[in-house]
């Protein structure tokens, strides 16, 4: 079943719930979605739909850190649902075990020595973990073993 197709079923389920939070960021992520199969002209690789939905999260989760700064909580509070709702479509993340592991392994492919050499490491680094890891956590794991 592809992205959309999930999203509209559950964007059924979420009007029969009432449950207006989940219906509001699934109509969001559905436009987001066609609006991308539109702009590229052509339907979504699983690898494009994560790229959405990473941008989204990442959209909301800046929203989140921008009110939790000003002290605006319960404004954080509901970008906090959005971001629960988001999460649910997106793959498995992976932990900073594995993270750890797969930029060792990416440093040895290299034959990075210092942190000069960041951009290498991270240039081949992301496509592995695009959508599985959280970039902020991917670069401070690269910079604290090529330190």
């Amino acid at each position: 079943m592809s992205l959309l197709a999930t999203l509209t079923a559950d964007m059924k389920t979420a009007m029969k719930a009432k449950d207006k939070v989940t219906l509001s960021v699934v109509r969001m992520l559905k436009s987001s979605v066609s609006n991308e199969e539109i702009k590229l002209g052509h339907e979504l690789s699983s690898d494009e739909e994560v790229a959405v939905l990473s941008r989204e999260l990442k959209q909301r989760v800046e929203e989140f850190d921008s009110y939790k700064d000003a002290g605006r909580d319960e404004l954080a509070a509901d970008i906090e649902a959005q971001i629960a709702v988001v999460k649910q479509y997106m793959p498995a993340q992976l932990s900073a075990e594995e993270v750890t592991t797969i930029v060792k392994e990416t440093i040895a492919e290299v034959g990075a020595t210092s942190k000069a050499d960041l951009g290498k490491v991270m240039g081949a680094l992301m496509p592995k973990v695009k959508g599985k890891a959280d970039g902020k956590l991917v670069n401070k794991t690269v910079q604290d073993l090529l330190a």
